[in-house]
């Protein structure tokens, strides 16, 4: 399942991971979601939110 915010649409982004010696590799900064049950057209529905919409008030549980 893509790691996708079904409000905001915000996606992982990606940097690097910095050795001591300053050795770069690739790495991945996924989003902290959810599994929510919300209320989407006055029926709940199943949802996958990041923590930053819950926390603005963005999704009705």
């Amino acid at each position: 399942m893509a790691q996708v915010c079904q409000i905001c649409g915000k996606k992982p982004s990606v940097g690097h991971t910095v050795s001591k010696a300053h050795n770069l590799s690739k790495r991945r900064f996924n989003i902290n979601l959810k599994n929510v049950s919300a209320m989407v057209d006055g029926k709940p529905r199943r949802l996958r939110v990041c923590t930053s919409c819950l926390k603005a008030g963005k999704v009705m549980k």
